[in-house]
Order: C-alpha cells, then structure tokens, then sequence
C-alpha cells in the first residue's frame, strides 16, 4: 500500500522566468541608429572633401586655425570672398596656382556658345542667299525674254546680303527716257525677281541710281534726285506686282549719281540702274540703330508700334516737286 501511495503522489515542475533583459530589450536600437546617423555623416564628409577644391581646402583651414585674425582683416580676396563657402577664408589657391573657379569656366563656356550660335546663324543666312541667287538666275535663264537682259542684271554678294542690280544698256533701255516710266521687259524682270524674293524672309533696300548728266532746266527743279527716288519707288511697285509683301520692303532712297558703277566715265549708261538688296539680319539691325525710333505718344489713337510702322513713320512724305517743263527734253543720251 505504502508503494502505491508514493506512485501516486503528484509531480510538480517549476517554471522559473528570467527578467533581467526586458529592462534593455529596445536599447540597441538606439545604439544602432546612432551608428548608421555617424556613419552617413562620415560619409557625407569624405563625399564633400572630396568635391572641394585645394583653395577652398586652404580657406577652411585658414578659417578655423585663426577665424578672428581673418575676420578682422577684411577676410581677402582669396576663398573667404563672396564666391567661397566660408566667408573670410584665406588666400584663393585657385587664383594663385593658375587654377580657374568653376563660374569663371562656365561664363567662357557660355560666351563661346553665343559666339558659335551666331556663327551657325551667319552661316545659314548666308547659304539661303546663295540658294536664292542661284534661283534668281534659274528663273531668268528659263524666260525666254528675259534670258536676253542677262548681260544688264549683276548678282553678288556683300556684306549687307545678296545685291541684284540692273544696269541700264544703250538700246535697252529699264525707263523711259527722263522718267519712271517701267519698260515692259524691266517690268516683266522686276515681277519674277519679286515672286523669288518672297521665299525668304529678309527684308529689301531699293536704290535708284542715274548717270552724272544733269537733268532739269532750272536750277531748283526736278533733278537726277527726283529721279532716281522716282524711279526706285516705281520698282517697289513692280516687285510688289510681282507677289512681294509689301511690309517686306525696309528702305527705299535715290542716290543720284552719288555712287556711279563705272567710276571712269560717271556718264556711262551703265551709271543709271536699279539695286535691290536682300539684307540681312546684322544690316536690318545696323538701319534700325542707326534711325531711333521715336516714343509713341500714349494719348495718340495710332501709336506705332513695331519697327516696320516706324521706319514708315519717319519718312516723311514727298512734297510736290516741280516738274519739268512738257516742252524741254532731257539732255542726249540720257535717261
């Protein structure tokens, strides 16, 4: 019985808890973001000393090994300047050394793009004004009429743009003789040039031109002045005929016999002739600075306003001229 008891006797296990890590269970989390926050400092630190210069190296050290000496002294024009990270550093390494700073580069670099972007400009101009030189010639070499006045029409390039001028020739004559009066074939001539000249944008300077005979029989009439401007504008409206915008047409003047073509002999028929010069952009601007525009007046129903309605507003309007007498005749041989 005594054998029985004991095997029935129960067991009892004890289960014993260990509290003494729940106190600093969360601590080293914190110890290791203050590790990973260290090390991209560090990081950070050898990234920025990496990036920086030798003279703003020198100019932080200088600042920290005597602030106040540097400070007090103006801080230099070395990297304690306004262009350096620290103020009142010391002595510029970059000046020193025949280093260049980064924003001296980059204003060299930002000069030569502008001086590239308008020489790809001037380049390109200059290649539609050839291709329209070669076209103006196409087209007068396919009329038939007009391929017999090739002798009187001269193409070239200037510095202005590309310049058309048609020379006047004994037996062919552009004017009627002392007038403005359009030949048919001139007349022809100046529409077709006109209906080219509108595949480019530029605009047009009109200049008439006579021989050096004077004209007019009294002495404040109507002269080669007249005559020439008259002759000029009256080319304007045949190239206008042509197709030509009318707002494409800058500048429109009579020079007389000003500027002869044969400067032998100021009396030749080659003298009297019309230039057509398709200009470019750096002439335009050259007319337009020249010629200021006057300030609108605010109260003014019809202020100008763009360039062109400018340079129209300041030409003033042609007075009436004294014309010649319907019973005198121009001097021989002139036209």
């Amino acid at each position: 019985m005594a054998g029985d008891a004991k095997k029935l006797q129960p067991i009892i296990i004890k289960r014993i808890k260990k509290g003494g890590h729940a106190v600093h269970g969360g601590a080293w989390k914190i110890a290791y973001a203050d590790f990973v926050t260290a090390m991209m400092a560090f990081f950070l630190l050898m990234w920025l000393l990496g990036s920086t210069t030798d003279g703003d190296k020198k100019g932080i050290a200088d600042y920290f090994s005597s602030p106040l000496k540097v400070a007090l002294n103006g801080g230099g024009s070395g990297s304690g300047d306004s262009s350096s990270v620290v103020k009142g550093g010391g002595e510029d390494l970059t000046r020193s050394n025949g280093q260049v700073k980064r924003g001296d580069v980059q204003a060299k670099k930002s000069t030569i793009n502008l001086h590239q972007l308008k020489e790809e400009q001037l380049r390109a101009e200059r290649a539609r004004l050839e291709a329209l030189k070669a076209k103006v010639e196409a087209k007068i070499d396919a009329n038939g009429k007009l391929a017999g006045m090739k002798s009187q029409i001269q193409l070239e390039m200037t510095p202005d743009g590309l310049r058309i001028q048609i020379v006047d020739q004994d037996g062919r004559p552009m004017f009627a003789s002392g007038s403005a009066s359009v030949q048919p074939n001139m007349r022809e001539l100046l529409q077709t040039i006109g209906n080219v000249l509108t595949e480019v944008p530029n605009r047009l300077t009109l200049e008439g031109h006579t021989d050096a005979l004077p004209f007019g029989s009294t002495e404040r009439g109507y002269s080669n002045w007249e005559l020439s401007a008259d002759r000029a504008n009256a080319s304007r409206r045949e190239l206008i005929a042509g197709g030509l915008p009318e707002d494409q047409v800058l500048r429109v003047q009579g020079l007389a016999a000003s500027n002869p073509y044969d400067r032998r002999d100021p009396t030749a028929p080659a003298n009297r002739r019309i230039s057509i010069v398709v200009m470019t952009r750096e002439a335009e601007e050259r007319v337009f600075r020249a010629t200021p525009e006057p300030d609108p007046d605010p109260e003014a129903p019809d202020a100008v306003a763009s360039p062109t309605a400018a340079a129209a507003a300041r030409v003033p309007p042609l007075p009436d001229r004294a014309k010649p007498d319907e019973s005198s005749s121009p001097p021989a041989g002139h036209r």
